[in-house]
């Protein structure tokens, strides 16, 4: 950017002047109503449209989610969109309870071809809109505000004229001035009062007044103020739904909406994921899911979130970025070493029931809610720590390793990595530490251990090979086999004097012939300590082995 390019802007100038505003103070309980228009504002954003069949699949998946209210389309503006529409009603695909909402400009042709397209419908609202910003009526348009009510005012009026013509089918009637969040509040508030006189709205059939963020052009407070002036200052508020439809130009439009909530709204239009033109329209999904950690029942069902991915991706070639909140596949991943022990730490606290309510470090919600799996939470590249091996080896192979035991092998395992220069999965990490643990054989080799017991004593034969030297036997005598072989060990002049400093053993798996694993840390008589791991069906041997290995490592 030149120096001097950003004189040719300016800041927002149709902030409302609202004293004494109430939304700051107010915290949301409840969910809003949602209207899905993935179908129309969503749909005209690709770059290849859906056909009929991409768009019938992705409705059913909206109505599995809970969607009550749907923009299915715009069926004025092609013969696609109004065979979408006619398959709905005439297919009855629509439950009696889903609302299908079309969209239309205040235009007679077009309000002629959409009210032909609802015949036959159980409950409709037809969303009509006309731009109402100073750069529309300027650009676009040519004419002035009243040019411009009176457009909104004729549409509102052809509208009403036709509704006879839909006898049987519960309608309800929306309208939105467009690009309303660059509009001069007042006016806002004129051309939508007029719509009001010639629809006659009531608290018992209410009208949609739907105030579009189209282009976010201002902070997101400022939308919240639009918002809670309208609702202060419209006449027969207790007649309207006041809805919120915004778009994410300024990277906001989920504060927008959740600001706009707390303003007074009492519905949301948006789309799955984000999908819409520019940088998009409102993620629906983030805003019911942030309900949702709040303990605020969304009433939206995103428990296979995976599913609902697959077939957004599919029916619109869209894809969801890695790092898109809660639903990209790098959210519930930790790869730092810090991160990955604090998550390890909560989730164990969590899985003891220690506590009533959901307060595991860096995870919002439980992964499990939306149908992920605790294994995604902890991946693990060269900027991880032993908190986050420590835990796939768990997850994914039962090797449990004593705490002392992660510090060890921690570091062994980030270098390791750090030389492959990439994330690794769980299998490489579990062969690193075999590598590093249970294949050590030399230079001491296990061939045989026997034991047997007299008067409390026990003494062991064990047949062990140092490399590149013959089998001899070690014998030795203690209070157990571990014992016995450190004295065995205790006779030889080559092997420093140790004892045993730590044990855990465990079983890896189900069955006959499980195997279990043995952690041994044995103390040199000059500090050294070491590690090491045996795996075995015989326990005591799988000791034995873990000893040599912990040898094996000085």
């Amino acid at each position: 950017m030149q120096n001097e390019s950003f004189k040719k802007y300016r800041p927002f100038q149709h902030a409302p002047q609202l004293t004494e505003r109430q939304w700051p103070n107010r915290v949301l309980t409840t969910a809003p109503r949602w209207c899905s228009v993935d179908l129309r504002d969503g749909n005209q954003a690709l770059a290849v449209p859906m056909n009929v069949s991409q768009k019938l699949e992705l409705f059913q998946t909206l109505v599995k989610i809970g969607f009550k209210e749907i923009e299915v389309g715009f069926p004025s503006a092609s013969n696609t969109e109004f065979t979408f529409n006619r398959r709905l009603i005439e297919e009855k695909r629509a439950p009696d309870d889903v609302w299908l909402q079309v969209l239309v400009q205040a235009r007679e042709d077009l309000i002629e071809r959409t009210v032909e397209s609802l015949m036959g419908a159980k409950k409709v609202i037809i969303h009509m809109y006309n731009s109402t910003s100073p750069a529309q009526r300027r650009v676009v348009f040519g004419k002035s505000k009243d040019e411009i009510k009176a457009i909104a005012v004729k549409g509102a009026q052809m509208i009403k004229d036709r509704l006879p013509r839909l006898k049987g089918t519960e309608v309800m009637l929306q309208y939105s001035p467009e690009s309303f969040s660059a509009t001069e509040v007042e006016f806002a508030r004129e051309i939508s009062e007029a719509v009001m006189d010639v629809w006659q709205p009531t608290p018992e059939r209410k009208v949609i007044l739907n105030l579009p963020d189209t282009v976010e052009v201002a902070m997101p407070n400022v939308y919240a103020d639009q918002i809670e002036w309208l609702c202060r200052h419209i006449k027969n508020r207790d007649s309207l739904v006041i809805s919120l439809h915004t778009h994410n130009d300024r990277s906001t439009g989920v504060a927008a909406t959740e600001l706009g909530m707390l303003a007074g709204a009492d519905r949301v239009e948006g789309t799955l994921f984000g999908n819409g033109e520019r940088t998009g329209n409102l993620d629906i999904v983030t805003v019911a899911l942030n309900l949702y950690m709040h303990g605020i029942n969304p009433k939206l069902d995103f428990s296979n979130l995976n599913s609902i991915i697959d077939v957004y991706e599919r029916c619109t070639g869209m894809t969801i970025p890695a790092r898109q909140p809660y639903a990209g596949e790098l959210v519930f991943t930790a790869f730092s070493g810090s991160h990955q022990d604090a998550i390890k730490k909560g989730l164990a606290e969590w899985a003891d029931q220690k506590r009533e309510h959901w307060d595991v470090p860096y995870l919002t919600i439980d992964p499990a809610d939306i149908g992920r799996e605790y294994r995604e939470v902890i991946r693990v590249n060269s900027q991880s720590g032993k908190g986050g091996v420590a835990y796939l080896l768990e997850s994914e192979f039962g090797i449990s390793l004593p705490k002392d035991m992660q510090r060890e092998f921690g570091p062994i395992a980030n270098d390791a990595v750090d030389k492959l220069g990439r994330e690794v999965s769980g299998a490489e990490l579990k062969a690193m530490f075999w590598k590093e643990y249970i294949e050590r054989t030399q230079p001491w080799e296990l061939f045989g251990f026997k034991t047997e017991s007299d008067n409390g004593k026990v003494r062991c034969a064990a047949r062990i090979a140092r490399h590149p030297g013959p089998v001899a036997v070690i014998a030795g005598e203690g209070n157990g086999p571990l014992a016995a072989l450190v004295h065995g060990f205790s006779k030889m002049a080559d092997v420093p004097r140790f004892e045993i400093a730590g044990y855990s053993e465990h079983a890896l798996s189900a069955g006959e012939e499980a195997s279990a694993i043995a952690y041994i840390q044995i103390k040199t008589s000059d500090g050294k300590i070491r590690w090491g791991a045996g795996v075995d069906t015989n326990i005591e041997l799988a000791s034995v082995k873990a000893v040599l290995s912990a040898l094996n490592r000085l």
